[in-house]
């Protein structure tokens, strides 16, 4: 009789172990997982920076030329007013010069053609500067998530080792919180603890 007891027990034994060994290897592919979301996050928030950096390093030169452009027509326009009796051809020449440099002006403001206008750059601008700033939330979730589910990993793995459920518990807790983190952090559906930010 005791021989069956421990021959069941033994196979209640290796029927756990097997189940622990699954759930660990569910764990590790979340993990592998979060950790890809992670990475990604990151990659996502220094290239959007960079992206969103240089649009704004363009918009200011653009900035300067087109102050530069509206400095040198309103010099024009005072050398008119102060000079009634200007020649002519010296009077068409500036006027040419005022209305070119108006053109360059208003096309240095908008240009929908080539999408590099002052507008146009600020808009792209804050649009990088979105993406960025949503990669930037995300992390957190992913950090938080990887450290649970490695926890939960190595206490499923001395669960296994010693027998004990207690440890497995805790396990299944830190594993199911780091799965909620890791979807979380692909989703922004839930905001995080303001402890976890």
């Amino acid at each position: 009789m005791a021989l069956e007891e421990l021959a069941v027990d033994r196979e209640n034994m290796k029927s756990r172990d097997k189940l622990i060994g699954v759930y660990v290897g569910i764990l590790a592919v979340v993990l592998a997982i979060c950790s890809l979301g992670g990475s990604n996050a990151e990659q996502d928030a220094l290239q959007e920076n960079i992206a969103a950096s240089n649009t704004w390093a363009f918009f200011q030169a653009k900035n300067a030329r087109r102050q530069a452009l509206r400095l040198h027509a309103e010099e024009y326009e005072a050398m008119l007013k102060m000079s009634p009796t200007m020649p002519d051809d010296a009077k068409k020449f500036i006027e040419m010069k005022i209305a070119d440099y108006k053109a360059q002006d208003k096309l240095l403001t908008t240009d929908p053609k080539s999408g590099e206008g002052l507008d146009e750059l600020f808009t792209t601008g804050k649009g990088l500067e979105a993406i960025r700033d949503e990669a930037l939330k995300k992390d957190p979730y992913f950090d938080f998530a990887q450290a649970l589910l490695q926890i939960a990993i190595v206490l499923a793995s001395v669960a296994l080792i010693s027998g004990g459920n207690m440890l497995l518990f805790v396990s299944f807790a830190m594993g199911i919180v780091g799965a909620v983190l890791t979807f979380g952090g692909f989703t922004l559906a839930f905001p995080l603890p303001a402890f976890m930010s």
